[in-house]
């Protein structure tokens, strides 16, 4: 008879392993796990910089311009890309001054070149007006000393890769890919190398699908062989396992049947703490705790030990692995948290936080990775669309 049979959501937290994976210092990279939380020395940008082509100005000079009455300014210089720039804007005078420049003394905006003309060398006409901080990046809106760049357990995206870049960040300390034990079991299985087989032989179509299974969910395969129905060999070859791995999978051999071993070993070098899940396929499912190291007996059957791998190995793989943050889905049904303004004749891709069925808005500067490296995934407001309101349910595609 089975014992202790649990669904999924007790087992997982029945076997609560304490084990985490190997922490090193490594240069960020792509899917790495931060061990703990990445933090800013500086303030990013250092100094006010243009988010915009155009002109650098006093917003006060511009406060009555339009385009049936455009402001006139003096052109008294233009901003170099990567130097300090030369004099400052004084009353009635702009720079020329592209994306990314430092913006010069006295300017407090930048007027898009879109909306200024040239009506003769040396000056230019504003058509709208500017308020101070339009088209500017100010030091320490990406980041302030102390500020989270990346947070412990979410692992690294794009984004994040670019904020720390920017940050000057060049070495973290992360979780190593947790190295997860294949073993499977039983007289009648044979590598998949095998040509001919004898009667009654089947090749290990477990393991290659579960090391897949594995890699995607952030661990390292670790393919132990196949063991034969013999309690001493399987003990032999778990108990290496436990010992130099940061989680071990069998398949087969969790049913309770004469053959089935693996409860019994697993009870030696462990506390089994789940033996039966409450799942169709993939009841015969054991999961133990060795020391801290988790055990996952699966069925020998290929579909349902995939099928209980999902539900309970990937969560496994990805707590060994010092991930937190929840695992991404395709995507998310949610309702607005707030509106979304929008312009009609373009498609506005929207930054979004989602907790509890709601999605937030996050919004900011085109320059900033920041609300992208906060977000939990992002939605489209169509090209025909003046906006979205309140309430209204989107749908939010998630990230990886």
């Amino acid at each position: 008879m089975f014992l202790t049979v649990m669904t999924v959501a007790e087992a997982l937290i029945a076997l609560a392993p304490a084990r985490r994976s190997a922490v090193l210092r490594v240069a960020p990279a792509l899917g790495a796990v931060p061990a703990r939380d990445v933090r800013s020395d500086e303030e990013i940008p250092p100094h006010a910089r243009a988010t915009v082509d155009g002109y650098a100005v006093r917003a006060s000079d511009t406060y009555a311009a339009s385009e049936a009455l455009p402001a006139f300014l003096e052109v008294t210089g233009s901003v170099a890309m990567g130097r300090a720039p030369e004099g400052e804007v004084g009353p009635g005078a702009a720079m020329a001054i592209p994306t990314g420049g430092l913006l010069p003394h006295g300017a407090d905006a930048v007027v898009m070149v879109e909306h200024t003309t040239e009506p003769m060398p040396g000056h230019v006409e504003l058509l709208r007006r500017v308020a101070p901080g339009d088209g500017v990046l100010h030091p320490g809106e990406e980041a302030r000393p102390g500020d989270v760049l990346a947070p412990a357990g979410r692992p690294l995206r794009a984004a994040d890769l670019g904020l720390l870049a920017a940050a000057g960040v060049t070495e973290i300390a992360v979780h190593a890919r947790p190295r997860v034990a294949i073993v499977s079991t039983g007289d009648e299985v044979v590598p998949a190398a095998t040509r001919a087989l004898e009667p009654g032989q089947v090749r290990d179509a477990c393991a290659p699908a579960l090391a897949g299974l594995v890699r995607a969910a952030g661990g390292e395969p670790v393919l132990r062989g196949i063991v034969p129905d013999d309690a001493a060999a399987l003990e032999r070859v778990l108990a290496e396992a436990v010992g130099e791995d940061d989680m071990v999978v069998v398949s087969a051999g969790s049913s309770v049947g004469a053959r089935d071993l693996t409860a019994t070993v697993a009870g030696r070098l462990g506390e089994v703490v789940c033996h039966g899940l409450a799942v169709k396929p993939g009841k015969p499912t054991l999961l133990a705790d060795c020391g801290g190291v988790p055990l996952v007996g699966l069925p020998g059957n290929p579909r349902s030990a995939l099928v209980v791998f999902r539900l309970v190995g990937i969560p496994l793989v990805r707590t060994v692995a010092g991930i937190t943050a929840p695992a991404p889905a395709p995507t998310v049904r949610a309702r607005l948290g707030r509106d979304v303004p929008s312009a009609a004749g373009r498609l506005d891709v929207v930054q979004a936080s989602v907790r509890d069925g709601v999605a937030t808005p996050l919004f900011g500067s085109s320059a900033l990775l920041g609300p992208m490296a906060r977000a939990d995934g992002w939605f489209c407001v169509p090209e025909a669309d003046l906006g979205l309101a309140a309430d209204v349910e989107v749908e939010v595609a998630l990230y990886g």
